[in-house]
């Protein structure tokens, strides 16, 4: 049986931690019988290195991250080339799942004609993941009437708060932060510090994510089976 290294990035806060670790729960039920090792690309252990070179037989790497960025792109890279029998998958995202999640939180705060939705990131100096994340803010915008822009916590611009008043200064009634983060902790916070009138849930648990990281999965081990030997 082929592993499942849930990779994410790591976090300091006990609410954070809480929702990974409910999340890969949620992906464990979709897949039965699937072993899943958890590693980190910062801040917790064991580190995504360490487990890879761990691990006994071949193993997917599923990067619970939403976008490409440059833990994709090295640290989980790096780590997928040390073994001929491991594969890293693209992130979560873009994915019409997340933009179905971002619908329900908005409709959890009450959505309403008027508002402006800026969809808040995590942020990244690397391009493609501002591809990755205005990917998203077309699959969101898809979903519902209201105006969609980007603002970022770090990394790109425009910042969050810059978005936010750029929304306000064009007449919006209400500006809602679409938190586009998976779980509360520091870019979270950053989201909900950034000015808007309302700011949603992060995309948590959610069991269409699940549904995301179970196909991310079974598509990386298809990929393993026509690995040849390096």
């Amino acid at each position: 049986m082929t592993t499942l290294i849930a990779c994410s990035h790591g976090t300091r806060f006990a609410e954070g931690r809480a929702a990974i670790h409910a999340l890969i729960a949620r992906a464990a039920e979709l897949l039965p019988g699937v072993a899943i090792a958890e590693a980190f690309v910062d801040v917790q252990d064991p580190s995504i290195d360490d487990v890879v070179a761990a691990v006994e037989g071949p193993a997917v790497i599923v990067p619970l991250l939403l976008s490409a960025g440059f833990h994709t792109g090295i640290d989980i890279a790096r780590a997928a080339r040390t073994r001929e029998d491991v594969v890293a998958t693209e992130p979560l995202g873009p994915h019409p799942l997340l933009a179905e999640t971002l619908l329900t939180r908005l409709e959890e705060i009450g959505l309403r004609d008027g508002d402006h939705v800026v969809l808040a990131a995590a942020g990244s100096s690397r391009p493609e993941a501002a591809v990755h994340v205005r990917r998203m803010r077309d699959l969101l915008a898809a979903l519902i009437r209201q105006p969609v822009t980007v603002g970022y916590a770090a990394g790109a611009d425009p910042r969050i708060a810059v978005a936010v008043e750029a929304a306000r200064a064009a007449g919006a009634e209400r500006v809602i932060a679409a938190s586009y983060v998976l779980a509360p902790g520091f870019f979270a916070n950053e989201v909900a510090a950034a000015g808007a009138d309302i700011t949603t849930a992060p995309l948590g648990a959610d069991e269409r994510i699940a549904e995301i990281i179970a196909a991310r999965y079974r598509a990386g081990v298809a990929a393993v089976a026509t690995l040849a030997p390096r």
